[in-house]
């Protein structure tokens, strides 16, 4: 059964913050340099653990704003900001154009689809000459995953016959075509940083099990399948890394990518 929006929001600060963000940000805190900014917008900052940390770490004449994916994780990092006694301001206000000296936004949960909007909204709310960075899954990501959905739905008769298995591998963004659409945004002077991430488990069943995989991938990936027809998918996904792997672990790749630019 699918969690609610509070499960999750739960399982985020509790798992997937160390589990998955902290890959994407380690990015982010070795490339993005900050000078005199006076401020920094972090779009889709979760819980806000790293909000917070780049808060204590820029200088004090910095003024940090972030904002939350939903509601309910807005609320926890509100009260971890007030918890901390971090000077970070959560909030859902929609913000002007032209408002911050550098925005970072955290694209790691986006949909692929959705990366060229992600992209514009941070460059809007961007000050000319401000900094802009993005992180987010590149081409390449997930494909020992991709190729295993791919037997599975072909071999159910699920997801078109397999067909949505390969369109997963086509939609997500190469880093080529991101830097097009950063360009085509509104920014110059770009670069990207890649890191090759592996993430391991040590049978199908712990991998089905994961919240990364059960909770927040999977769910995505096999959107446009019932309910029975996911609990299907989940049985012979494992029984398949299984079979596959014998008594060796399973492993799959995240092509973890940060885009970083600045607004003409």
């Amino acid at each position: 059964m699918a969690k609610t929006e509070k499960e999750l929001a739960f399982l985020r600060d509790l798992y997937i913050n160390e589990a998955w963000t902290q890959r994407f940000t380690d990015l982010v805190d070795k490339h993005l340099k900050f000078s005199k900014e006076e401020n920094l917008l972090y779009i889709n900052a979760g819980t806000g653990s790293h909000a917070f940390a780049l808060g204590e770490r820029l200088n004090k004449t910095t003024a940090v704003f972030a904002t939350s994916e939903n509601k309910e994780l807005l609320r926890i990092a509100q009260d971890k900001a007030v918890a901390v006694k971090s000077d970070v301001d959560f909030s859902d206000i929609q913000f002007e154009d032209n408002s911050f000296d550098a925005v970072l936004t955290d694209a790691s949960f986006s949909r692929p689809a959705d990366v060229a909007g992600v992209i514009d909204e941070a460059v809007r709310v961007a000050r000319s000459g401000g900094k802009v960075a993005v992180i987010f899954p590149a081409a390449g990501s997930f494909g020992e995953i991709f190729s295993l959905l791919w037997e599975v739905l072909f071999n159910e008769d699920l997801g078109q016959h397999g067909a949505a298995a390969e369109e997963m591998v086509v939609a997500l963004p190469s880093v080529s075509r991101t830097e097009e659409i950063a360009e085509s945004a509104g920014l110059t002077n770009i670069q990207t940083h890649t890191s090759k991430e592996i993430f391991e488990f040590e049978n199908g069943a712990e991998f089905i099990g994961s919240p990364l995989v059960s909770d927040f991938l999977l769910p995505d990936w096999l959107e446009s399948l019932d309910e029975k027809e996911k609990e299907r998918v989940n049985e012979k996904l494992a029984q398949l890394i299984d079979a596959e792997d014998g008594t060796l672990t399973f492993r799959f790749t995240v092509k973890v990518t940060l885009l970083i630019g600045e607004k003409k």
